[in-house]
């Protein structure tokens, strides 16, 4: 057991090991005889060891193929491979064990050997390249799944990469080895390269003992009321659909939480599936919780889908990386990666040739993703979520008030998530009317606990981008979310964050990376209407004690004091180039918007000349005197 070198109690040890064994089976499996000890595995019965099984599995197989019958061949050869989990006998000591192990390792390559085969005879030879390449890379100096795998290219069409194989085996053997291939292996290159008819000449492919693998259509199902992104859906569509010239076709959708990036994709992808009619292949990894998923495992899942086994897939994310790229080599694949947390999870997933294609969602702007098309996700346009809102609700109830309806889009911050939820709320309490429903958001205090309705809702969303923060970073999303107005400078945010301007500008930009903030211009950095309230509510929560919260305020509060701010008019959501509205929406979208701004311009004002003189002495929400200047910003 222990070969020359048996340790110092080998004996006892020897004792207490078959003294285990028969409290873990029984005394008629372990017997001493001949002051020695016998194992009889019969006591244990027929299917108690798998290597048994294993064996019998494979005499059956090996029946079968000589009876002509290779569809159960190959089927019991499936049985008996996926009884291997790990390597045999791991960490058991000795000489015996080790020679063991190597025969067991030699004898299951035999039967892989076996079983792909039998796949060639049956023509099975395109569905087998990946596998043969995956096992000619795991194990190098080994011919004959070379010399399968050269087969398998041949009839597959693809005579100069089986040409390729020879050379690259030919080559690593002279360095290796010292030696040239085996004549098997040379015979096949010669007929390779000569054309030869007879060798090209595949067999119809028949039955694999169960239903073929799926083309992959993996793709969620697209929402009914999906609505506006017209000019979106073009651009992303028509890059779809240039994927054929392209070596990598990369789109990546950014945007905050609740924007419509999720669903945007899928209707995308929907709509380009006669693009790609080898199949769609989609993930959710998970980018924006606190368990991403990791690339290995998605690896897995779309190997599978695409038609490998098993017991055919490697253990490292570089080999299932390498045969991912592999299996999808002359197909055209649609990949769509949900919710990615950066480019680093993604780019193990991305296809090596022309053909395929892969569209992102993330709230991480992709910018280390070279080539990559990148597309800013924004909010709903007014009337656009007017739209859907409609759709939702219901035509008659929407058009019967108009103005509740413009009032409660405008409270969602035209957010596409937002807005359903409202909307559902609204469609589930039939007594309620729009006005209600608008009421209900105009508080700002409990806008966000308003805003949800069975498994969605605002707030948990933001919750999940905000737990992903690093500490400075939440720090400073938390304190800007405390000043009011409709966006705020470089420099009123590094007095607010007590932080110069560069650190400051650094800390801003990488949380427009992120999508909480936007940069309305040079300098300039906004909330969305939702995200701020977000932000102060996380200030009020963790920004303890309300000191810390007074001091910031007052930092900002004494430099502002020294500088006159710029006046500028500010336009509100909705108004870039992606979200432009008619003008009929706009303007009773800024009707609303004034009539707010009035009623809160008097409150603040009347809320200010009740103050005393001097910087403020807690987080009062009575804003800043500069905000009161109705015109000016922070």
């Amino acid at each position: 057991m222990w070969g020359e070198e048996p340790p110092a109690q080998a004996l006892a040890a020897l004792r207490t090991y078959a003294s285990r064994l028969r409290k873990a089976f029984g005394g008629s499996v372990l017997r001493s005889e001949a002051g020695g000890y016998a194992l009889h595995p019969d006591a244990l019965g027929a299917d108690a060891l798998d290597l048994r099984r294993a064996e019998e599995l494979v005499a059956a197989a090996d029946a079968a193929r000589e009876d002509g019958d290779l569809c159960r061949a190959r089927t019991l050869s499936d049985e008996a491979l996926a009884l291997w989990e790990g390597e045999p006998l791991a960490q058991v000591p000795g000489p015996h064990a080790a020679n063991q192990r190597a025969r067991l390792a030699e004898w299951r390559l035999q039967v892989l050997e076996s079983r792909f085969a039998m796949d060639l005879e049956q023509g099975c030879h395109a569905e087998a390249v990946s596998e043969l390449t995956a096992l000619t890379t795991a194990h190098p100096l080994r011919e004959r799944p070379r010399e399968l795998l050269m087969l398998a290219l041949y009839r597959s069409g693809r005579q100069a990469e089986a040409l390729a194989v020879y050379t690259d085996t030919r080559r690593l053997l002279a360095e290796e080895l010292g030696v040239d291939p085996g004549p098997a292996l040379a015979r096949l290159q010669q007929r390779v390269l000569a054309g030869d008819e007879e060798l090209a000449r595949s067999p119809q492919p028949a039955p694999r003992g169960g239903p073929p693998p799926l083309k992959p259509a993996q793709l969620p199902a697209s929402v009914p009321d999906f609505t506006g992104r017209e000019s979106l859906v073009k651009e992303l569509s028509d890059t779809l659909a240039g994927a054929g010239s392209q070596v990598m076709a990369v789109s990546a959708v950014a945007g905050i939480g609740g924007v419509g990036k999720t669903t945007l994709a899928v209707h995308v992808a929907h709509s380009s599936r006669t693009t790609f009619p080898d199949g769609q292949l989609y993930a959710d990894l998970q980018g924006a919780g606190a368990h991403p998923v990791d690339p290995e495992t998605v690896l897995g899942g779309f190997l599978r889908a695409l038609g490998v086994r098993d017991t055919a897939l490697p253990a490292s994310l570089d080999e299932r990386a390498a045969l991912y790229r592999s299996a999808l080599d002359g197909r055209r694949v649609l990949i769509l990666l949900d919710n990615a947390k950066d480019p680093a999870q993604v780019r193990p997933l991305l296809p090596g040739t022309e053909g395929c294609a892969t569209l992102v969602t993330s709230r991480q702007r992709m910018v280390g993703l070279a080539g990559a098309h990148l597309v800013d996700l924004d909010v709903m346009s007014p009337e656009e979520a007017l739209t859907l809102f409609t759709r939702i609700v219901g035509a008659e109830r929407v058009h019967a008030e108009r103005e509740a309806a413009l009032d409660v889009v405008a409270s969602c911050g035209f957010l596409p998530l937002a807005i359903r939820v409202a909307a559902s709320r609204l469609a589930a309490r039939r007594t309620w009317t729009v006005s209600v429903l608008a009421a209900k958001l105009a508080d700002e205090r409990r806008r966000l606990d308003e805003l949800q309705a069975g498994d969605l809702a605002v707030a948990a969303t933001f919750e999940l981008g905000y737990g992903q923060l690093e500490a400075h970073q939440a720090r400073a999303f938390r304190l800007l979310g405390l000043v009011e107005g409709p966006d705020i400078s470089l420099a009123a945010a590094a007095a607010l964050l007590g932080l110069d301007r560069y650190e400051a500008e650094d800390l801003l930009e990488s949380l427009v990376d992120t999508s909480f903030l936007e940069s309305a211009a040079p300098g300039r950095y906004r909330y969305h209407d939702l995200v701020r309230l977000y932000a102060r509510s996380c200030a009020e929560r963790d920004e303890q004690p309300e000191s810390v919260r007074a001091d910031a305020l007052g930092r900002l509060l004494k430099t502002t004091s020294r500088r006159r701010p710029a006046c500028t008019r500010w336009n509100g959501p909705g108004t870039g180039s992606s979200t432009t509205s008619s003008l009929p929406v706009t303007r009773a979208w800024s009707r609303t918007r004034r009539r707010r701004r009035r009623t809160g311009s008097t409150r603040r004002r009347r809320a200010c000349s009740r103050r005393p003189a001097g910087p403020p002495s807690g987080p009062s929400r009575c804003p800043p005197p500069w905000i009161c200047c109705g015109s000016r910003r922070t």
